[in-house]
C-alpha cells in the first residue's frame, strides 16, 4: 500500500512480527506495554523510552491481560486464569478453564473499574455460537452468558460506568449492555454498530477486534481484515478512521505518561504470503498520538 494511505505519524515501536498479537496494557508503574502473541504462546513486554524488550513463554496460548494491585499481572491462557509475576517468570493459577480447551479457548479480555476480570471466549470450529463470556471475581469464576457469539471481542466500558461494549467478529456487530458496576450485572443487549459482512466486496471494511475507550468515551474498535481503526461517540456517530499499513489490526491501548500515545496489535507472521507482501508491518507494533487521552486500566482485585 503507497504511504498515502497510512495515518501521517503512526510509528513502529516494536518490528519484530507477531504470529496474533493481542491486548496491548499499559503498566504506568513500570512505564512500559504488556501484550501477548497468542499463537507464539508468548508474553511481551517493551520499555518505550530505552527500547529494551523482555518476552515469557506462556504454558498455554495467553489471551487477554490485566493489572494486579502488586504489579504483576492476571492473565488469560487457553487452560484457565493464572497470576504472572514479571520478576520471576511464574505463572501461578488462579482457575481452571470452565470450558472444553479441546473446542475453545479464551480470547479477548478485559479488567471492569469495580476490578473484576471480563474474559469471553473463541469456539474454534466456528460453525456455531457456541462462545460464552465468563468473569473471574476474586478468584472464582462465573458465567455472564453462554452462546449468541462465536468470537468474542471489543470488551470496554464507558466512561460513566453505566455501559459495556462487546463485539462478536464473524458477526459484524458491536453492541452494548447496561452494566451495573457495583454488581457487575448486565441487562439486555443493545445494537451499537453492523457492519457488511460481503468480503468480496470493492468496499469492504473488516470486522470488529478488540478495542478500547478513551477520556472522552469514544469507542475505538480495530477493523480486523479493514487496515483500520475507527473511533465512534458513545451514541454511535463516525468520529476518525485511521488508516494502518497492516490489514488485520486485532486491538489498541493507551499508554505513555499523558495516556496519548495509541499502542496498536496485529495479526501476522501467519497471514497468506499475499497480504504480507503488501502489508509488511504486519504482526509489529505501531505507536500513533492521539489528541484525547486515554484511561488509566483498572486493576484486578484478587
Amino acid at each position: 500500500m503507497s504511504a498515502a494511505d497510512i495515518e501521517p505519524g503512526l510509528q513502529v515501536a516494536f518490528a519484530t512480527p507477531m504470529t496474533v498479537g493481542e491486548s496491548p496494557l499499559w503498566h504506568a508503574a513500570e512505564n512500559c506495554l504488556y501484550w501477548v502473541d497468542i499463537d507464539g504462546f508468548a508474553i511481551h513486554r517493551l520499555h518505550p523510552d530505552s527500547g529494551a524488550h523482555s518476552s515469557w513463554t506462556a504454558p498455554t496460548e495467553p489471551s487477554a491481560l490485566g493489572l494486579c494491585l502488586d504489579g504483576a499481572l492476571v492473565v488469560a491462557l487457553r487452560d484457565g486464569f493464572a497470576r504472572f509475576n514479571p520478576v520471576s517468570g511464574v505463572f501461578t493459577p488462579i482457575a481452571v478453564a470452565p470450558y472444553d480447551t479441546a473446542t475453545a479457548r479464551f480470547n479477548d479480555g478485559r479488567v471492569d473499574p469495580a476490578g473484576r476480570f471480563w474474559v469471553g471466549t473463541l469456539y474454534e470450529p466456528k460453525d456455531a455460537q457456541k462462545a460464552a463470556m465468563y468473569v473471574l471475581e476474586r478468584g472464582a469464576v462465573r458465567t455472564a452468558w453462554d452462546g449468541g457469539m462465536t468470537t468474542s471481542n471489543g470488551l470496554a466500558f464507558s466512561t460513566d460506568q453505566r455501559w459495556m461494549y462487546h463485539a462478536d467478529t464473524p458477526s459484524h456487530r458491536i453492541d452494548r449492555y447496561p452494566y451495573d458496576p457495583a454488581t457487575g450485572e448486565l441487562g439486555a443487549a443493545v445494537p451499537f454498530q453492523r457492519f457488511a459482512s460481503d468480503k468480496s466486496a470493492a468496499d469492504y471494511g473488516g470486522r470488529p477486534d478488540g478495542a478500547a475507550v478513551d477520556s472522552e468515551g469514544a469507542y475505538w474498535s480495530a477493523m480486523f481484515e479493514g487496515a483500520r481503526l475507527l473511533r465512534f461517540s458513545s451514541e454511535g456517530e463516525l468520529l476518525r478512521e485511521v488508516k494502518l499499513p497492516v490489514r488485520c489490526p486485532t486491538m489498541m491501548a493507551f499508554g505513555g505518561a499523558d495516556l496519548r500515545t495509541l499502542y496498536i496489535t496485529s495479526a501476522g507472521a501467519r497471514r497468506p504470503a499475499a497480504e504480507r507482501a503488501r502489508y509488511p508491518l504486519s504482526g509489529c507494533l505501531l505507536a500513533l498520538r492521539v489528541e484525547v487521552p486515554g484511561l488509566p486500566a483498572p486493576a484486578y482485585l484478587p
